[in-house]
């Protein structure tokens, strides 16, 4: 029934999912349906229930007891260090095996009044726990949208290759048919037909490469998007045709990328921990109130009551008072638990750095790729073009015998490359871009810009 439920569950997600995925709605389906979100979600859930555990050392402690039991009632005069297997036992001495009915039945409240700042520096350690696990599920979103997007950004990246060679193989099959029919009637030479075959194989076989990564590609962006790799189908929308706006890049603020954000979340964490560790060597003050009731079969001459005498709690029993406890040898283990809770700060302090210092890096590695894209980008349609004329001009002299098949096949590699190279300028130029946003931590206004 849960299999049957989960996979009609699955059914009815992947039902919503468009026939053909744009950027932002293949993005949006990864946040819903990637595992690894799920999971930083019920760790959230898990760090808000350790708040409310710490907020329950704010209540008093009831501990009931009742218990009823046949025993003997020999006692012994001497010592015993503080155990639990061996009973103390109220009794007479002597050393025989008649036994009597015993029965016990009590309640005790212990309450802490006040405990210099202890249960709120536990509470504090709770919540700062649970703001980790949030940022721990920002940081998981943004991983899982820029691997989505860049996978999306793959594939699209792989169709425009195996279009341009799908192109090409259908321009050298063109062209085998010209030649074939030249060579037929004896006016070029065989050989000719035989370089155009070569020529066709290898274009073909970049096809099937280019095929190849198509295949992966989906696969990879299957997984993220939740559905089967055969149902995935990819809208490019701006991305093969249009440029993203140049505009001025602001200065970057590595704390505001999800990665910063966790890590000092981690940091505080740790700084939560430590002032609780330093509340820890205080005197524990419980004010306790105790109500309790004896029964015993026992007299106090040595003889017994029949029957059952001493099942019922006849004795009666209160109590009030103040308990201090004061864990004096814990100093040395509180001490060294502040220098572990220290160095940990400090080892967090300096990831902290570490962090910022690779997302500079990463971001000035990004604007130098992104103008290096656009500058690309500017220049491959002038490459397409004069390849193209290249190419018809080959064509046209070799039809006319004024050049070898060699022109022809230098020319058409020319022009199936500017073409790949044009269709991958301006994905690269939006790849730049996603990595230039995914510095700052936020891909949405690449998404967004896409999308419009």
């Amino acid at each position: 029934m849960a299999a049957l439920l989960a996979a009609n569950a699955l059914a009815a997600q992947q039902a919503t999912l468009p026939t053909s995925l744009t950027l932002g709605q293949a993005v949006e389906a990864a946040l819903k349906n990637y595992p690894s979100i799920r999971v930083t979600q019920e760790q959230m859930n898990a760090a808000a229930a350790g708040i409310r555990l710490a907020q329950t050392a704010y209540l008093p402690r009831v501990d009931g007891l009742a218990q009823a039991d046949r025993a003997t009632r020999n006692t012994f005069y001497g010592l015993l260090l503080p155990q639990a297997v061996i009973p103390g036992v109220d009794g007479v001495k002597a050393n025989n095996l008649g036994s009597v009915w015993d029965s016990g039945l009590g309640v005790l409240v212990s309450w802490q009044p006040f405990d210099f700042g202890l249960r709120a520096a536990n509470v504090a350690t709770a919540t700062a726990a649970q703001n980790q696990a949030q940022a721990a599920i920002q940081r998981t979103r943004y991983d899982v949208s820029v691997a989505t997007a860049d996978a999306f950004l793959t594939l699209i990246a792989a169709q425009q290759t195996a279009e341009a060679a799908r192109a090409s193989v259908d321009s050298w099959q063109v062209l085998l048919k010209s030649i074939h029919a030249l060579v037929a009637a004896q006016l070029r030479p065989g050989a000719d037909e035989s370089r155009v075959q070569a020529e066709l194989a290898a274009a073909q076989t970049q096809l099937a490469q280019a095929e190849q990564a198509i295949e992966v590609a989906r696969s990879t962006l299957a997984q993220f998007v939740g559905i089967s790799p055969s149902e995935v189908s990819v809208s490019p929308g701006k991305l093969a045709d249009q440029l993203p706006p140049d505009r001025p890049e602001p200065p970057l603020d590595t704390a505001a990328n999800p990665l910063a954000v966790e890590q000092s979340a981690a940091i505080a964490q740790a700084q939560s921990q430590l002032k609780a560790t330093e509340r820890a060597y205080y005197p524990q003050f419980l004010v306790q109130g105790l109500a309790s009731a004896r029964g015993t079969g026992l007299l106090t001459d040595g003889s017994r009551l029949g029957g059952l005498n001493g099942l019922a709690p006849t004795t009666q029993n209160y109590a009030v008072g103040l308990t201090v406890n004061f864990p004096f040898m814990d100093r040395f283990a509180i001490h060294e638990q502040e220098a572990i809770q220290a160095a940990n700060i400090r080892a967090g302090q300096a990831q902290s750095a570490v962090i910022a210092a690779n997302l500079q890096a990463q971001f000035n590695a990004a604007l130098a790729t992104l103008n290096g894209a656009r500058r690309v980008a500017a220049t491959t349609p002038t490459q397409v073009s004069s390849a193209r004329t290249a190419m018809q001009q080959a064509t046209a002299r070799y039809q006319s015998g004024l050049s070898p098949i060699d022109d022809v096949a230098q020319a058409q590699r020319l022009l199936v490359q500017a073409q790949i190279e044009d269709a991958l300028a301006r994905l690269n130029v939006w790849r730049a871009m996603l990595q230039v946003f995914s510095a700052r931590g936020d891909i949405q206004p690449v998404v967004a810009e896409v999308g419009q």
